[in-house]
């Protein structure tokens, strides 16, 4: 039987903007746009010309792209004609093949937001709509505040998709603005819709978070008939956010009843790339992706229990629901107080590094393993270090070079505008074969603001490593996690550094001391010598 055609659109540089804290520039809307293309999804909503000088640039120089671009606006004003209103104007001159406009449907909102009568809002809607069509461009009605304005006024809140549907809408999205409403009563809404007349495959869905429900409710939408289903890359949005779409794709693509029933634009290969588009646009933000988002999460395949471990290694779907790999996620057996020798095993095998079930170095690993997590180190959180203390003591772990001595100063200053300012310097001697090398950095930014005594170590020790240098001209720090795992005067400093080089690996290493600075030094050497290990560097 042949499949129902599901269309996804992504609204992340319109509505994923309105997040708290987010701001992209141009440059970052057309990497996302990119980045969504490649994905696979049907729509990708670029903003609202006219509305900022960002958007209205990005919209001028945007991208080629296989999904339909899409400008969003809102409805014409009442007293003027959609052809004679500048702000309407603005969003068809864009020229985009599709053009989304929200309108009320919350007679409330209609009175009391907007100041007209409730025909003249159908009147808007109607004008507005039947304009985009009549310019040859593809509508859809963003019904705005829609399930609060059924359960408030059902008739009105009909009237208003009839309105846009009869006008020629292509599509008429059913919002959930305000997050409120559950997935049972949504469902049962959207049903009472399509009795009334609007078809489902002229529907869409679009749910905010507030009640941590929109996946559902946006997916129990699509159950009842609708086919277009709007979100977000990661659930960015305003106030709780959007649906996710980072888990909506997946579970449509691999879970059933969807799998069997739609198709979407996203392909099973263009699948693979989900947890790096993922990533990817966490880093645009500068943020720390989220360890335990599904599917594409750091944790989502994490398998910590020894228990979990061992039955994992006979057959992964006891403990996983999918293959991580179909979303280019990973398998992750961390290492803690709690492993046995099945989790260690298989952590082991992970990177590339077979051990016999009896070999007594098992044993000595994880007796290593848990005698430090005693002194504060957390391997569940920090692979790369566990498997460095790991080859160490199975002596495969190559001595590339020697930290002679390190020195670290902070000074605070007047400048010449009398703004007291702070600049961080770091002193290196590393000995590398028979070659000692001094390296000194200071950690100011291009702005010229000081970064701190981290990031002068940082990149006075990736200065120069003489044969070895090469090898780490692409790494960077992405993270820096500190905590106080002992209070009073036994107080010990836990440091987790997360870093990233040119091939897209990400990997965490940890250091421990009552010093912060000699914790941040020692991830940090345990994060440069991990990269050396998996590039294949040889010992000096």
């Amino acid at each position: 039987m042949a499949k129902e055609r599901l269309y996804l659109y992504d609204t992340t540089l319109r509505d994923g903007q309105q997040t708290q804290g987010v701001q992209f520039s141009t440059h970052e809307k057309r990497q996302i746009a990119e980045l969504l293309d490649a994905l696979g999804v049907d729509y990708i909503e670029g903003g609202w010309p006219g509305a900022n000088p960002t958007d209205s640039e990005f919209f001028d120089t945007r991208p080629e792209t296989r999904a339909t671009f899409t400008a969003f606006g809102m409805t014409k004003r009442a007293g003027r004609s959609a052809g004679n209103d500048d702000v309407l104007a603005a969003v068809m001159n864009a020229d985009t093949p599709a053009v989304c406009l929200v309108g009320k449907t919350h007679d409330f909102h209609v009175t009391a937001a907007l100041g007209v009568t409730l025909a003249e809002n159908l009147e808007n809607i109607a004008a507005s709509v039947a304009h985009v069509v009549a310019q040859g461009r593809e509508a859809l009605f963003d019904a705005e505040h829609f399930f609060d304005g059924w359960k408030a006024n059902r008739d009105y809140a009909l009237d208003c998709l009839q309105a846009a549907y009869e006008a020629g809408a292509r599509w008429i999205v059913l919002c959930d603005t305000n997050g409120g409403t559950l997935p049972g009563e949504l469902r049962a809404i959207v049903r009472e819709v399509i009795v009334a007349g609007i078809p489902g495959d002229r529907l869409g869905i679009h749910c905010h978070n507030d009640t941590e429900t929109a996946v559902a409710a946006s997916l129990a939408a699509v159950e009842e008939g609708v086919r277009q289903v709007q979100g977000t890359l990661n659930g960015l949005g305003e106030r709780c956010g959007n649906a996710n779409l980072t888990a909506l794709i997946p579970t449509l693509l691999l879970k059933e009843p969807y799998a069997s029933r739609f198709e979407t634009g996203v392909s099973r290969d263009s699948l693979h790339g989900l947890t790096r588009a993922s990533r990817m646009l966490d880093d645009i933000l500068n943020r720390v992706p989220l360890r335990a988002a599904a599917y594409v999460g750091a944790s989502a395949f994490a398998h910590k229990a020894g228990l979990h471990a061992s039955a994992i290694l006979k057959d992964p779907t006891t403990y996983e629901h999918i293959d991580p790999t179909l979303v280019g996620n990973e398998r992750i057996i961390p290492m803690s107080n709690q492993a046995g020798q099945s989790n260690l095993r298989a952590r082991l095998a992970a990177a590339g590094i077979e051990v016999a079930p009896k070999d007594p170095a098992l044993g000595r690993i994880l007796d290593r393993i848990k005698d430090r997590e005693d002194q504060g180190y957390a391997y569940d959180g920090a692979q790369a270090s566990f498997e460095l203390v790991a080859r160490e003591e199975l002596g495969l772990l190559p001595k590339f070079f020697e930290v002679k001595r390190y020195r670290v100063t902070v000074e605070r200053r007047k400048n010449k505008r009398n703004q007291t300012v702070s600049l961080s310097e770091a002193v290196v001697v590393v000995k590398v074969g028979d070659r000692k090398m001094l390296s000194v950095s200071e950690s100011l930014d291009e702005s010229g603001s000081d970064r701190g005594p981290v990031n002068a170590l940082a990149k006075a020790l990736g200065k120069d490593l003489g044969p070895y240098q090469a090898m780490i001209d692409d790494m960077r720090l992405v993270d820096f996690k500190v905590r106080i795992t002992q209070g009073g005067t036994e107080a010990v400093t836990r440091v987790i550094i997360d870093s990233e080089d040119g091939q897209g690996r990400r990997w965490s290493t940890v250091g421990v001391s009552p010093n912060i600075v000699d914790a941040s030094f020692e991830a940090l050497l345990d994060a440069i010598t991990w990269k050396l290990v998996r590039d294949g560097a040889q010992a000096a």
